[in-house]
């Protein structure tokens, strides 16, 4: 019997817990949460959509995890009864400069393997979203919207029903001990060895790596907060399915848009704000450590010397209710303030910034000693857990 532990109780902690649970079960699963239930950061606080790799740069390790994810991913909502639906986007140029990025997005899509991509001619697009202004749309049929905290409550399911332990409310500290082949872990409850240690903790992988592995980590987090506001249900007629603008290539947020959620309601957002907390939902959240950590890294000032307009626009959107629904115009011209309500989610990005002010897109996983660290894993994690897991297990375990 080999002992693993798990770090981290979100969905790419669970995801590799289902998966060795079923590929490894000699190996006994120990699986360690710092909060007082599963999944009550990034994997729970998003709009629930399933990606299926329209974005992403052909060959990249994202763009083959996340194809082989969402059909995976919906397999798995289909086989355990979860709560989804394909119901397909329609990403919106506005303009001639859009229009270009949409073919190059089309293009993009169809060598990562996506089917049925279709530009919809005027009365296709009125005949599916009837509010929706673009000069050129596309459909994407393969994506759709999922209840992914009914995902994670499957997987903890299976990890507990194959003899696994789910600790939470139970911090790890760090270690007391190591060697090539054993790892002492220090929690708050607990100590014990494990001959594998896997690290998912999203917001904190960075310096979950450091006490780990007394290094300094080759990426940092910086934490950015998204705001979504809700649609009144009186107003939910102006939303039929997903709804997208063309993203900027410039940065990896999509842009505000429109999410049909998978309870009925209807969102739009997000923003994209530095947080001055690494789990900082509000903006009156604050943690000096981690505005500090953020503040004074050399990769997050030279973005923000890049890219100040665009981030001074971010922090106007959280503040401003107009300026938020601004640029939900952009797509939908008949929506108005008062169609909104206060007390849409709140989700933190984890996204890992370069030294030079690059941000990182793609997954990054690294192996030292009997330690496997999933340092960076941004959207589409959720959707691809279960592909990202069978590929780390595949080449790390």
């Amino acid at each position: 019997m080999k002992e693993v532990a798990i770090i981290g109780g979100g969905i790419l902690g669970l995801a590799i817990g289902y998966e060795l649970s079923i590929s490894h079960p000699n190996f006994k699963i120990t699986l360690f949460e710092k909060e007082d239930g599963l999944g009550k950061h990034q994997s729970g606080n998003n709009s629930g959509v399933l990606h299926c790799g329209l974005y992403y740069q052909p060959g990249s390790l994202k763009a083959k995890l996340a194809v082989d994810g969402i059909r995976e991913m919906i397999s798995f909502c289909e086989k355990n009864q979860i709560n989804h639906e394909v119901c397909g986007k329609i990403v919106v140029a506005s303009d001639d400069r859009e229009i270009g990025l949409l073919d190059n997005l089309a293009d993009r899509g169809a060598k990562n393997g996506l089917k049925g991509l279709k530009f919809l001619s005027p009365e296709e697009l009125k005949q599916r979203e009837p509010n929706v202004r673009a000069k050129k749309a596309l459909l994407v049929p393969e994506e759709g919207i999922v209840d992914y905290k009914q995902v994670m409550a499957v997987m903890a399911e299976y990890i507990l029903n194959s003899g696994g332990k789910i600790y939470t409310d139970n911090k790890v500290l760090g270690l007391t001990a190591s060697n090539e082949n054993t790892t002492l872990l220090k929690s708050e409850k607990s100590g014990q060895a494990f001959d594998l240690v896997i690290n998912c903790s999203g917001l904190f992988s960075d310096r979950t790596y450091t006490s780990l592995t007394s290094k300094k980590s080759p990426i940092k987090i910086v934490p950015f907060r998204g705001e979504y506001m809700h649609i009144a249900d009186e107003y939910k007629h102006l939303v039929n399915h997903l709804i997208y603008p063309v993203p900027d290539p410039k940065y990896p947020f999509l842009g505000v848009h429109f999410t049909r959620m998978i309870n009925g309601g209807r969102e739009v957002g997000p923003n994209a704000v530095l947080a001055l907390k690494r789990e900082g939902y509000k903006n009156t959240d604050f943690s000096l450590k981690d505005t500090f950590d953020s503040l004074t890294y050399k990769g997050f000032l030279n973005f923000f010397t890049k890219n100040t307009s665009f981030a001074m626009g971010e922090f106007l959107s959280s503040l401003s209710k107009s300026a938020f629904v601004a640029k939900s115009k952009k797509l939908i011209p008949d929506v108005e303030d008062y169609m909104f309500v206060k007390g849409g989610t709140a989700g933190v990005r984890a996204q890992a910034i370069s030294p030079t002010g690059e941000l990182i897109m793609d997954f990054n996983i690294i192996k030292e000693n009997n330690q496997i660290h999933v340092l960076n894993a941004p959207s589409p994690g959720a959707t691809a857990s279960l592909s990202i897991a069978k590929y780390i297990i595949q080449n790390y375990i």
